[in-house]
């Protein structure tokens, strides 16, 4: 029920909310295929990643789904899937005036809710910043208290999570450099590790290159870097690779 949630809110984003309370909003799907992951039924995989991001009227959102699909030795496991829901609402939106100084220009309660096949459903809240700095498109840096809510989930401690964009025009394209890091800097349980996952995509657009900017941020093309610190919370499995992608935004 709750993956059917998921992607029904990425499906159908465009079409829930009133004009009015909706500035933007994107939705893309994404096909990734890589190998080298740690701790999965396959070292190679491929991900088809449905997404939605945009702004209302007192914050932002960003949801994703993963499909991830076992290819090669998968120890008679096909496919998984993990998903998130992360709503900011926004203190500058919501009392109708700028809230900030010097390049933080936003702050926000920051929430957070992790599901997948497994112990792994969690519950992050806490405050995002946006912060105005040259080159980058966007940059918000979120501090987040994690509680674990499945059975057999240990992960309860502290995360720090940027979020970021960088694009860089070339001609007639663009390249943009996008992504998030995830530090869990603090641990409740000794079980589980403190652990490093970052995770950065750079992406040519084709679109634009091939149509023109009618097309711009359509059709994109790269790979996606990995690399995970302990993953999972598991010490000493540092998981270090990457996926070619191809992105297309609706």
């Amino acid at each position: 029920m709750k993956k059917i949630c998921l992607l029904a809110t990425l499906i159908l984003s465009q079409n829930v909310f009133a004009d009015d309370l909706v500035q933007w909003w994107d939705v893309s799907a994404t096909v990734l295929h890589g190998e080298n992951y740690d701790l999965a039924p396959s070292e190679r995989q491929t991900t088809i990643t449905l997404e939605t991001a945009g702004g209302w009227k007192y914050g932002d959102w960003f949801v994703f789904q993963d499909f991830i699909n076992f290819n090669g030795n998968n120890n008679g496991v096909d496919s998984t899937t993990y998903g998130e829901i992360s709503p900011r609402f926004s203190a500058s939106k919501i009392l109708g005036q700028p809230v900030g100084f010097g390049a933080i220009k936003d702050v926000s309660l920051a929430l957070t809710f992790e599901e997948g096949e497994g112990p792994v459903n969690s519950m992050l809240y806490g405050i995002g910043l946006d912060i105005d700095v040259p080159f980058f498109s966007y940059l918000q840096l979120n501090t987040y208290r994690r509680d674990a809510i499945s059975n057999g989930n240990i992960s309860d401690g502290w995360q720090f999570t940027p979020v970021f964009r960088i694009d860089m025009p070339i001609g007639n394209a663009n390249i943009i450099v996008d992504g998030f890091i995830d530090w869990v800097f603090s641990a409740d349980n000794n079980g589980y590790d403190e652990n490093l996952h970052i995770n950065p995509q750079i992406k040519y657009d084709l679109g634009k290159s091939l149509f023109g900017d009618h097309k711009q941020n359509q059709l994109l093309v790269g790979f996606e870097y990995d690399y995970w610190q302990s993953k999972y919370g598991v010490a000493g499995i540092d998981q270090n690779t990457y996926s070619i992608i191809a992105q297309y935004h609706f």
